[in-house]
């Protein structure tokens, strides 16, 4: 793999419905056929990583938004085998896997990846979601559950370089743990989190960390509370960001179709989103908020190859991201024109 001063990795379409709430989209149906594509292409023109959710509960509406999801580390497992380049990250929930496992699981993909294996780590997650199968607590509020996924963390990193693990803590009680093979090479770990407590988390823990505001300037400030963090606690962290791409050959063309995914806004699903979340619609300045009731849920960039380009320049330099994560509305399409036109380009312009 080569280390690129900025990096752009793609957000695959794991489950049905991708990141815009449209009736309208074109459609993603969380096949694993759909997802290799997807894979094969970006790893293909040498984008730095692929990364999938882990997702096992919908938000309902018309569209059935996320209903349907193939399981995150068996995919990229497959996905590993398939690909020769990008780093695969799958995501683990911490309240329902336990560490021992995971601990070789990733263990098991990095051999497959030949090194390229990365884990995102989900400390919460909502209610619906694991109460379904029990394993929700009660017990562990937004701030305790950071307490749990410290403790889930470093059992996880003590097995990838211990032979024998003890651990006596509030969550998680080992004796004489031990988990071979061990990784070859550390993978690369990930985390999303935007209050001062998530970021803490992920600089102390993780490789990298995904940040999002509700503009640029909210995205900054994250941004550099993260890097101030980092200094605090003596380390580095890299900051990533999303942007979903709408690319067309005509500005009227783009912002034609982005209107079209607009209108067809599924309010069922988008409501059901929110109300996963436990974050109230009427809330004018949350990120997710603003950017769902567009059907969007990430920020869009719409407009011609070149204009596109731009805007991703423009982000990156205002929010000094390390890279982002990309996500499209036909990946197949998208991918392409990306890896075509716009990402040479974005490699030479940073160096």
């Amino acid at each position: 793999m080569t280390t690129y001063n900025k990096e752009f990795g793609v957000f695959l379409p794991i489950a049905n419905g991708g990141w815009i709430v449209s009736e309208n989209t074109p459609r993603l149906d969380a096949s694993y056929q759909q997802n290799k594509t997807a894979a094969l292409i970006a790893d293909n023109y040498k984008m730095d990583f692929i990364m999938s959710m882990a997702k096992w509960r919908g938000y309902g509406g018309k569209t059935e938004h996320w209903g349907t999801s193939l399981e995150s580390i068996t995919m990229m497992a497959g996905l590993a085998e398939a690909t020769s380049h990008a780093k695969v990250i799958a995501t683990v929930h911490t309240l329902m896997m336990n560490p021992a496992a995971i601990a070789k699981m990733f263990a098991t993909l990095d051999q497959i990846s030949g090194g390229r294996a990365g884990l995102n780590i989900v400390s919460g997650s909502f209610r619906d979601e694991l109460n379904q199968m029990g394993v929700w607590r009660d017990d562990v509020d937004h701030d305790e559950r950071y307490v749990y996924a410290q403790e889930w963390t470093e059992l996880v990193h003590k097995l990838w370089k211990e032979d024998h693990v003890d651990y006596n803590g509030k969550y998680f009680k080992f004796e004489d743990c031990v988990s071979q093979p061990k990784p070859a090479k550390k993978p690369f770990t990930v985390c999303a989190g935007q209050s001062e407590r998530g970021l803490r988390f992920s600089v102390k823990n993780t490789d990298a960390c995904f940040v999002g505001g509700k503009d640029d300037a909210e995205t900054l400030k994250i941004t550099r509370m993260a890097r101030n963090i980092a200094d605090e606690l003596n380390t580095s962290v890299k900051c990533y960001c999303m942007a979903i791409l709408i690319i067309e050959d005509t500005e009227e063309e783009a912002q034609a179709k982005a209107d079209y995914y607009r209108a067809g806004k599924d309010s069922g699903a988008v409501e059901g989103m929110m109300r996963s979340y436990g974050i109230d619609p009427a809330l004018k300045d949350n990120a997710m908020v603003i950017r769902s009731q567009g059907a969007f849920m990430s920020r869009e960039l719409v407009g011609t190859v070149e204009s596109v380009k731009q805007q991703l320049i423009d982000v990156i330099d205002n929010t000094e991201m390390d890279g982002v994560m990309i996500i499209f509305d036909d990946y197949e399409k998208g991918l392409h024109k990306f890896g075509q036109h716009i990402l040479p380009d974005l490699r030479a312009h940073y160096g």
